[in-house]
C-alpha cells in the first residue's frame, strides 16, 4: 500500500453558518467547494491551505453519522484521510492485517474521489478514512 500525503481533516460541524467567519475572516482562509454527499446525509466544506484541505462536515439530517457523532462526542475533529495510490490494494492489505474495515469495497467520496473508512477500535481511537483521487486521462 502506497500513501502519498494526508489529504484533508474532517470536522464536524453543527453549524456551517456559526463557524464560517472563523476560517474565512479570522483565519483567511478562502471556502473554494462545497458539496452535499446525500447517502451520507452531509454537507461538506472545504478550506484548503497548500497540499491540506479542511473539510467541515455538516449533517443534513438528524439520523446522519455526523448528526450522531455531533450527538456523541460533540463539534470537532471527525476524521484524517490519507490519499492512498491504489484503494482496492490498500483495503485488501489491511483486511491481510487483521484491520476492521467500515467499507469492505470503496465508494464514491466528494470531488469524484473513491472513499473507505477503518474502524477506529483498530486504529487507536482515529477515524481513518482512505481517498483515492480520480484518475486524470492520458
Amino acid at each position: 500500500m502506497k500513501i502519498k500525503r494526508v489529504d484533508h481533516v474532517g470536522i464536524a460541524v453543527t453549524s456551517f453558518e456559526d463557524v464560517r467567519r472563523f476560517w474565512e475572516d479570522i483565519l483567511g482562509i478562502p471556502l473554494t467547494r462545497n458539496e452535499e454527499v446525500a447517502e451520507q446525509k452531509v454537507m461538506t466544506y472545504f478550506y484548503p491551505v497548500d497540499d491540506l484541505k479542511f473539510e467541515l462536515l455538516e449533517s443534513t439530517s438528524p439520523d446522519g453519522p455526523i448528526a450522531r457523532f455531533l450527538e456523541k462526542r460533540g463539534p470537532g475533529m471527525q476524521h484524517v484521510a490519507l490519499e492512498v495510490e491504489d484503494i482496492e490494494e490498500a483495503l485488501a492489505e489491511l483486511k491481510a492485517k487483521g484491520v476492521r474495515l467500515i467499507d469492505e469495497t470503496p465508494r464514491k467520496g466528494v470531488e469524484d474521489t473513491r472513499i473507505a473508512f477503518l474502524h477506529p477500535k483498530d486504529t487507536h481511537g482515529v477515524l481513518v478514512e482512505l481517498v483515492e483521487l480520480p484518475k486524470k486521462p492520458a
